[in-house]
């Protein structure tokens, strides 16, 4: 089954459902507890029990700062949100939320046909930051919300303001009417160390002030489609409802914004997934002063380097991003960077893997300098660039086949058409038409533009060949693959 990341707001109007299936799984657990005890023998062994570790105990932390813990429900009135064609005869299970459509329960049961522009009700977690009323929550828990309402623990309601919600961090900021209000500590997710205890508080499926625990699992963990945040992943129990709430270490201090779940289920399966705290605060710093955030660019496309790009490139070991592809008349563009190039720095920073790039940039302020170390031809180089702004077909193979670097590579390719060059924007390239052996292995596919070899330019099969020949044992294939470039290492045959 797939993997997916899902987001964890969840509908309101599903909530009794769970409460249902979460008595019957309590009674069936009580009854068997009660057996096991009436059957369980009397210990008479005399050998004394091992020492047990304390568990920590975590009632004061709640006590203190859970009342800083908001519950949040949005409501839209539905005209953003895409109805079903009438004529669709599908059971229905497009109107449940995620975590639902492929639930066995529901797989086999026809759905009533939801009205178009039904409001929406869902549910979210919030925490108190300043005692004046600012709460920080997930941008995607108040996404296209109509109406957006905070309920305190001592049951009071707030209509909310939201101040502003940054879609790149998941980050959204929201003002009720209040004062001497409970607010949570921060902390500095810089000195969590992985193992460490952690506490969620929330609301999962809408059962309001959960407390569940876990550890720390990792940390600056890099997510598919969230390149610009390194996340606090944690197994303390987090699921649909619970995004937006914090994420607490033993001395009471908030280190993250529960964010995200894997999930093959819909459900929590022990991986979960917080914004650090920093980033929130930093997010939260510059919506209350400018009313949005900026976040940088290089304009380049990155990727991992694996052992056989770094041998390829002669890197001592795998390390830093590689740029693929370099927008034009982008930011890198203007600074030097180059197809090929190894950023091993950022501003000092050392880039250990391509991930730790995307965050770095994205904090930087548009038109602010930044230093690049560059690996390039076997050296360091070092480039500065000026930041810019975020701004929030296979080919027919009825030709005649080139042997170009069949024996070595495994491929047989042709000359692009001038109509290829101007449509992909192309100098150069020769086309894959048929592919096997060494290029095969390395995922190489017909239809694949090989535009460079070990960073020359690729002009014709008959280069392709001259170069492949004179290849060591490996070489790092540039192939532009629909609107993406990446590099391919290649153990030759």
């Amino acid at each position: 089954m797939q993997k997916t990341f899902r987001r964890t707001a969840v509908a309101l109007a599903v909530a009794g459902a769970f409460a249902i299936g979460v008595v019957s799984a309590d009674r069936i657990a009580f009854h068997q507890a009660s057996a096991a005890v009436a059957t369980a023998p009397t210990p008479t062994s005399n050998v004394a029990p091992a020492p047990v570790a304390a568990l920590p105990d975590f009632s004061g932390l709640v006590e203190q700062y859970g009342s800083a813990v908001v519950n949040i429900s949005v409501t839209s009135d539905g005209h953003k949100v895409a109805s079903r064609d009438q004529d669709d005869d599908s059971s229905g299970t497009d109107e449940l939320p995620p975590f639902l459509r492929n639930s066995p329960f529901f797989r086999n049961f026809p759905m009533p046909q939801m009205p178009r522009q039904l409001p929406m009700h869902g549910v979210g977690s919030g925490f108190i930051v300043s005692a004046d009323g600012v709460i920080l929550t997930n941008a995607h828990v108040v996404d296209d919300a109509d109406e957006v309402m905070v309920k305190l623990t001592d049951r009071r309601e707030f209509k909310a303001k939201v101040l502003g919600a940054d879609k790149t961090t998941d980050i959204a900021v929201l003002k009720i009417d209040a004062s001497s209000l409970p607010t949570v500590k921060i902390g500095n997710p810089d000195t969590t160390k992985v193992g460490e205890w952690v506490v969620a508080i929330g609301q999962p499926f809408g059962f309001e002030n959960t407390v569940t625990s876990g550890i720390v699992s990792a940390k600056a963990r890099a997510l598919p489609q969230d390149s610009y945040v390194r996340f606090i992943q944690t197994d303390a129990a987090v699921n649909p409802g619970n995004s937006g709430g914090p994420l607490f270490n033993l001395r009471g201090e908030v280190i993250g914004v529960n964010s995200q779940i894997f999930s093959r289920s819909g459900g929590f399966q022990g991986l979960a997934f917080a914004i650090p705290i920093n980033v929130a605060m930093q997010v939260k710093d510059e919506i209350q002063q400018h009313g949005k955030v900026s976040h940088g660019k290089l304009g380049i496309s990155i990727q991992e380097v694996g052992q056989g790009l770094a041998e390829n490139f002669g890197l001592k070991s795998p390390q830093g991003a590689l740029v693929s592809s370099v927008q034009k008349d982008g930011p890198g563009a203007k600074a030097g960077l180059q197809p090929g190039d190894v950023i091993l720095k950022f501003n000092g920073q050392p880039i250990n893997r391509s991930a730790d790039l995307p965050p770095l940039v994205a904090t930087m302020k548009p038109g602010a300098s930044a230093t690049l170390e560059v690996w390039r031809d076997g050296k360091a180089k070092e480039l500065n660039a000026t930041v810019g702004r975020l701004d929030e077909e296979r080919v027919a193979s009825n030709v005649d086949r080139s042997e170009a670097g069949k024996g070595r590579l495994g491929v047989a390719v042709r000359p692009l058409s001038a109509d290829e060059k101007r449509g992909a924007e192309l100098d150069s390239g020769v086309v894959v038409q048929d592919v096997g052996g060494a290029a095969a292995k390395a995922g190489v596919r017909p239809g694949d533009v090989i535009v460079a070899v070990n960073n020359t330019p690729v002009k014709s099969p008959e280069q392709l060949r001259d170069l492949i020949s004179k290849a060591g044992k490996t070489v790092a294939l540039l192939v532009q693959r629909e609107d993406a470039r990446i590099f391919i290492p290649v153990t030759l045959g």
